[in-house]
C-alpha cells in the first residue's frame, strides 16, 4: 500500500491485507478490527430496525419501511417452513443471523485498499474490515448456535432424553451404545464446525479474490482498466455469494434448532 510509505511485494500487499490489528498474545489475542466491525455493524442493525418499527405506519409505506417488511417476511416464511415446533425466539434470532451475517459480508463489497489506506493515514498499521473472513468471528455465531441447540434439547427432551439420543441413535440396542454415542457425538460437534469454516471459507477466499486482482492495478493504464473490469465482475457475482452465505448459516441454524425441538 502506498500509505504505508514502502513498497510492498506482492507477497507483502496480500500479508497487509490478511493480517488483522492484534493485540495480545497467544490465545488470549484479541483482534480489535473484526471485533469493532462486528460489534459495530450489530449496533447498527438494531438500530435501523428499531428505527424502521418505530415510524413504521399502517398508510403508505415508505421506501425504506418496505425493504425492512420484505426482510421480515421472507425470514419469517423460512422459519415457519422449516421450524417445525413452537417456539417465539426463533424467528426473532433467525432475522438477527441473517442480516447481521449479510451486513459483515457486505464488508467484502468496499475496495480492499481504501479503508486500510485511511487506517494507515491514522497510524493505524493493519485493518481487516470483514469480520467473516476472520475465523474467530465465524466460530463465535457458530458456537451460540451450539449452545442453542444443547439448551433446547435438554429443555424439550429433558436431561435423560437428551442421553438416550445420543445413545440410542441410530442403532436402538445397549449393545450399540459405544457406537450410537461416537456416531452422535461427531454429528453433534460437526455442527458448529461445519458452520463456521463454510462461511469463513467462502468469504475468505472471496476476499483474497479481491486482493489478488487489486495487484493486476500499477502504472500500465491498459492493467488497470483490466483490474478495474475484473473487480467490479467479480463484486457483482459477489452480491450473490454474501448473499446466499447470510442465507444458509441461518437456514442451518433453524434446521438444528427445530431437530433440537423434535421429541422422540
Amino acid at each position: 500500500m502506498a500509505a504505508t510509505g514502502e513498497a510492498l511485494t506482492p507477497q507483502g500487499y496480500i500479508q497487509h491485507h490478511l493480517t488483522n490489528l492484534s493485540v495480545g498474545e497467544g490465545f488470549w489475542t484479541w483482534h480489535i478490527d473484526s471485533l469493532l466491525f462486528s460489534v459495530g455493524l450489530g449496533v447498527l442493525f438494531l438500530w435501523l430496525f428499531y428505527s424502521a418499527g418505530k415510524k413504521a405506519t399502517t398508510g403508505v409505506p415508505g421506501k425504506f419501511q418496505c425493504f425492512v417488511e420484505m426482510i421480515v417476511e421472507f425470514v419469517d416464511s423460512s422459519v415457519k417452513e422449516t421450524f417445525h415446533g413452537r417456539n417465539p425466539v426463533i424467528a426473532p434470532l433467525a432475522l438477527t443471523i441473517f442480516v447481521w451475517i449479510f451486513m459483515m459480508n457486505f464488508m467484502d463489497m468496499i475496495p480492499v485498499d481504501w479503508l486500510p489506506w485511511a487506517a494507515s493515514l491514522a497510524g493505524v498499521p493493519y485493518l481487516k474490515v470483514v469480520p467473516t473472513t476472520d475465523v474467530n468471528i465465524t466460530f463465535s455465531l457458530a458456537i451460540g448456535v451450539f449452545v442453542l441447540i444443547i439448551y433446547y434439547s435438554i429443555k424439550v427432551k429433558g436431561v435423560s432424553g437428551f442421553v438416550k439420543e445420543l445413545t440410542f441413535q441410530p442403532f436402538n440396542h445397549w449393545a450399540m451404545i459405544p457406537v450410537n454415542l461416537l456416531l452422535e457425538t461427531v454429528t453433534l460437534v460437526a455442527k458448529p464446525i461445519s458452520l463456521a469454516l463454510r462461511l469463513f471459507g467462502n468469504l475468505y477466499a472471496g476476499e483474497l479474490i479481491f486482493i489478488l486482482i487489486a495487484l493486476m492495478y500499477g502504472s500500465n493504464v491498459a492493467l488497470s482498466a483490466l483490474g478495474v473490469g475484473l473487480q467490479l465482475g467479480w463484486l457483482i457475482f459477489h452480491i450473490l455469494v454474501i448473499t446466499l452465505q447470510a442465507f444458509i448459516f441461518m437456514m442451518l441454524t433453524i434446521v438444528y434448532l427445530s431437530m433440537a425441538h423434535e421429541d422422540h
